[in-house]
């Protein structure tokens, strides 16, 4: 088999099998669900019980766990005790935090639309039960009066608040008082040109007693709906940890239904992450927590971390914090925000090759500023990299090709001996001093580079609604035209014509099906995708024509 035709039926093979991965990602079989047996009490209440689920191996010395109040069936009815919406704006996040816990019920991210023809801000946080993903933090308290837990209802002066000009971070206290002298603010604390979110909670003690206390933090997403990306890509949507022991440990919702989350872990982080953005929880540095999870009613998960027990004695204050990360995945913003944080764009087992490539692309956009361009001279580049490996290879088959007549002669005289077929094209190999497998490995060589480019173009949240030109204005998205899909697919077959073509009938007429096939595949691929495809395919043509013209002439042996 030529080399041509080897990265052809690997490059089917790696859209069938991105087709399947999708496929499976929608209608595989999902988790068993627990028996009675295996599911807690809380597991099985109403739906609409909002009490969290808490681990049976948890003793006074371990974290403490937040229990919730079963809230209002429907918030259109909740009266002044039930908490109030409060909005948050700042130059990136538009946020919507309800009194009642002071849970994070709404967050729309200023700087991306919902599409190319809504300029909508993307709301990436609702309470919507269909879309739910929320960010709630709580305190627990023992030996003491109850604190707030996460449906306490917490008093706030305003209704609005915005980051104005020439403020660099805006404070939203929120205070929640019991009448036994126990007092708790809760602090949110937003900053310019961020999307992160420090959490704090202050605790005051004047109860005459001593207490302990805990906080809790934790992000409850309904895993039913999608991130909005077509069924034909395929991205991971669902849970990460970050420890010391695994950087990026996924955690899917199916994991969680079948063995909840329950680790202690210092330095570490959480998140649930989707295709270009995601919500993030991260402790302070050095400080050991309990990681959670637990399945809800209707498919929804909790997913969280929990303090250990800390005293807080008569008279004293005690403070605990987290932060919250909740935006696109930009690498820079990930990297700042914690430590491996950036690992939650996904490029898989091929990163090590996928960041170098990102990083180069990104490089070359800040010099020409047009993200298609960029993916263009990108290509150009790897080319330029692998060009003595790709002339190897087109020589090979420039050879092959001109043996091609001979070739077809030894297949009349030998019919259909096959054995004989083979002996004879060995011995003409040997006698032209051609190794049929000679372009093979340059070929090989190139695929992980070319399987790490599809990565960072997939996962790039850069790329999301990104103009390139004409009517191409978002690369993460299908050419609306095909004209690029159709360009694709002119390129393979314009490669099969300088291609020695195959003896066997059979793999002539498959070989000539795979443009048209590979046409409609990338109908639905990102444009990006298909620039690189094109681009590349171009190059090599232009690479294979100059030297099969100069093998034919006999200025190459």
């Amino acid at each position: 088999m030529d080399t041509q035709r080897l990265i052809q039926f690997f490059a089917l093979g790696f859209v069938l099998l991105l087709i399947w991965s999708a496929w499976e990602a929608d209608y595989g079989p999902e988790a068993p669900a627990p028996t009675d047996e295996e599911r807690t009490a809380e597991e099985r209440d109403d739906p609409d019980e909002d009490d969290l689920f808490i681990p049976e191996d948890l003793d006074a010395e371990g974290p403490g766990v937040v229990e919730e109040e079963p809230p209002a069936a429907d918030p259109a009815e909740r009266d002044a005790d039930d908490g109030r919406d409060i909005r948050v704006r700042t130059d990136l996040l538009d946020v919507v935090i309800n009194t009642q816990g002071g849970e994070i019920q709404q967050v729309d991210l200023l700087d991306y639309a919902v599409s190319t023809q809504d300029p909508t801000p993307l709301r990436l946080m609702s309470s919507d039960p269909e879309r739910l993903f929320t960010a709630r933090a709580g305190l627990a308290t023992t030996d003491g009066p109850d604190g707030p837990g996460t449906r306490g209802v917490y008093r706030v002066d305003g209704d609005e608040f915005e980051l104005g000009e020439g403020e660099d971070r805006i404070e939203i206290p929120l205070v929640w008082e019991s009448e036994d002298g126990l007092a708790v603010t809760k602090r949110f604390v937003f900053h310019r040109d961020s999307y992160v979110v420090d959490v704090i909670h202050e605790v005051d003690n004047a109860t005459g007693v001593d207490m302990r206390a805990s906080q809790q933090v934790f992000l409850r997403r309904n895993a039913d709906f999608g991130d909005g990306t077509s069924w034909f890509i395929y991205t991971y949507t669902g849970g990460v940890i970050n420890s010391p022991d695994n950087r990026y440990d996924k955690i899917s919702f199916s994991d969680m239904a079948s063995n909840p989350v329950n680790r202690d872990i210092t330095d570490g982080w959480l998140a649930i992450i989707q295709h270009y953005f995601l919500g993030a929880w991260i402790p302070p540095d050095g400080e050991e927590r309990r990681y959670w999870s637990q399945e809800r009613a209707n498919n929804v998960f909790d997913f969280g971390m929990n303090t250990f027990w800390r005293d807080v004695l008569d008279g004293e204050t005690a403070s605990f914090s987290s932060q919250l990360f909740v935006g696109p995945k930009e690498q820079d913003r990930l990297a700042a925000a914690a430590e491996h944080l950036n690992l939650t764009v996904d490029y898989g087992w091929l990163t090590i090759i996928s960041r170098p490539l990102f990083i180069a692309l990104n490089w070359i956009h800040g010099l020409v500023g047009n993200w298609g361009f960029a993916i263009v001279l990108l290509t150009l580049a790897i080319k330029i990299v692998f060009f003595k490996l790709s002339e190897t290879s087109y020589r090979s088959m420039a050879r092959m090709r001109k043996m091609q007549p001979r070739m077809q002669q030894l297949k009349e005289r030998h019919g259909d001996d096959r054995q004989a077929l083979n002996q004879a094209l060995m011995k003409m190999y040997k006698e032209e001093k051609i190794n049929p497998l000679g372009g093979c490995l340059p070929i090989l060589v190139q695929i992980p580079v070319f399987i790490a480019l599809y990565w960072v173009l997939l996962e790039s949240v850069e790329l999301r609604h990104a103009d390139f030109m004409l009517w191409i204005n978002d690369l993460s998205s299908p050419d609306p035209f095909f004209v690029l899909p159709l360009l694709m697919g002119l390129t393979m077959f314009l490669q099969q014509k300088l291609n020695p073509a195959p003896l066997d009938p059979i793999q002539q007429k498959v070989m000539m099906a795979l443009p048209f096939a590979f046409t409609i595949f990338f109908m639905f691929f990102p444009a990006g995708l298909v620039l690189y495809w094109v681009v590349n395919n171009t190059l090599s043509i232009a690479q294979q024509w100059l030297i099969t013209r100069r093998i034919e002439r006999g200025e190459e042996s």
